[in-house]
């Protein structure tokens, strides 16, 4: 696995040991980045990486230009691979990490900066995307016209119309791509 563009483009990150993490793939990562980029929405963006895994995709946003990006992930193995991937690439200056449960995070440090571009990748199949999207719009993480891109098992039913729009869909495989744009 390696990052596919931009200023870190061509360099491997280190990957999970078990199956505990599943890594969005280069070429899924690339097609993501592609919609994103397309619409300008990742130059210069705070970004939020939740359930982050390796860092992947918000390593992939730093590397493309994203000013800022929070991983926030509940398993201190993937905050620790995470960590080396943020140190690996020497963006820690360009990163946070924050251990905790994304479906259920409290409010932001006023320090930090709500974020515009927000990724969530969760274990599929677990219904964690709609409390996710909740807690980080109830709890003041996002700024009111943020954009998801949101990664599900393909056949995940997630009914999530009321809090956000989706504004394109994709399938690669059994993974689903979303882009939506926040509700207010």
């Amino acid at each position: 696995m390696k990052i596919t563009s931009g200023l870190y483009g061509g360099r491997p990150l280190n990957l999970p040991k078990g199956k505990d993490i599943r890594p969005t793939s280069d070429k899924v990562r690339q097609a993501i980045f592609n919609m994103l980029d397309s619409r300008g929405l990742v130059r210069d963006a705070y970004v939020l990486d939740a359930f982050c895994g390796t860092g992947a995709l918000g390593l992939e946003a730093l590397s493309r230009g994203a000013a800022f990006c929070i991983f926030i992930d509940k398993s201190k193995s993937s905050i620790d691979l995470c960590k080396e991937n943020i140190t690996l690439l020497n963006a820690d200056n360009r990163a946070r990490t924050l251990k905790a449960d994304s479906t259920k995070l409290p409010f932001p440090l006023h320090s930090m900066k709500r974020s515009s571009l927000i990724f969530l990748d969760p274990p599929y199949n677990k219904g964690l995307v709609l409390p996710a999207i909740i807690t980080l719009k109830e709890n003041d993480w996002i700024e009111e016209d943020s954009v998801f891109l949101i990664e599900t098992a393909k056949n995940e039913s997630l009914l999530l119309e009321e809090h956000i729009q989706i504004l394109i869909e994709k399938e690669y495989g059994d993974t689903r791509i979303i882009l939506a744009r926040n509700k207010k």
